[in-house]
């Protein structure tokens, strides 16, 4: 990720692309490196499954600052403090925002904080999924996040994210990022691309695309819990780099 001289990252995309278990590894991973005060706002107002919302132990332990406003049945509400802490210089922001142009219109009043020099938005696409599977479907989504966030084009580092979850091996990543950087090829180039941590060190030596290894905190309800130890116990590669 292209992190000089930038302190807020907004990370945007279609509905089930990875954004906000990307956005939590950022979060965390710049509270280790103690520099400012991280404060991470989750935006999703459009699904109650896998809400960054639910990781307050998780961010209270890093030192991660939570902001979020409770919802009542179906109504959306906003959270409250977004421009204060974008102007803010001593603090780091991440806003996590909830999927497609619906989610992405919550962040539409803060358009002439987010397009300015100190700001990164990682549009995040996830090859493995029928949106983003097609430079069509990819621009369409697009072109209705963009209108209703009022985010400048040119403002967008594209985030490979070729994933199934737990059970993503390394060729499904380095199959799935050949495709994406394919598709995107005539158009863009992908800033850098996301891999499960247990996977890092293998897929670095395969890949020339900057790599961002990711911790997968969202937990899976459905798996049963000797899976989820299983992806534990794995072994991960101290030279972890954004």
């Amino acid at each position: 990720m292209q992190m000089d001289g930038k302190k807020n990252f907004v990370f945007i995309g279609e509905t089930g692309s990875g954004k906000s278990e990307i956005a939590v590894n950022l979060a965390c991973e710049l509270a280790k490196r103690g520099e400012r005060k991280v404060h991470f706002f989750d935006m999703d107002m459009t699904k109650p499954l896998f809400r960054s919302r639910d990781l307050q132990e998780e961010f209270d332990r890093m030192g991660v600052g939570l902001h979020y406003e409770r919802q009542f049945a179906d109504a959306p509400t906003m959270v409250g403090g977004v421009p204060y802490y974008l102007k803010k210089e001593d603090s780091y922001v991440i806003l996590d925002v909830g999927g497609d142009h619906i989610g992405a219109r919550l962040v539409g009043g803060y358009g002439a904080y987010l397009n300015q020099e100190n700001t990164a938005v990682c549009y995040v696409l996830n090859p493995y999924r029928p949106w983003s599977d097609h430079m069509d479907h990819i621009d369409e989504t697009l072109g209705r996040i963009l209108g209703v966030s009022h985010i400048r084009l040119d403002k967008l580092q594209m985030i490979s994210n070729p994933n199934n979850g737990y059970s993503t091996t390394l060729e499904e990543f380095l199959e799935g990022n050949r495709r994406m950087k394919e598709i995107l090829k005539p158009y863009a180039e992908v800033a850098f691309s996301c891999v499960r941590e247990e996977l890092y060190s293998q897929a670095k030596e395969k890949t020339e695309t900057p790599l961002m290894p990711v911790h997968l905190y969202f937990k899976y309800e459905w798996l049963p819990k000797e899976t989820e130890a299983s992806e534990a116990d794995f072994g991960t590669d101290s030279s972890r780099r954004i």
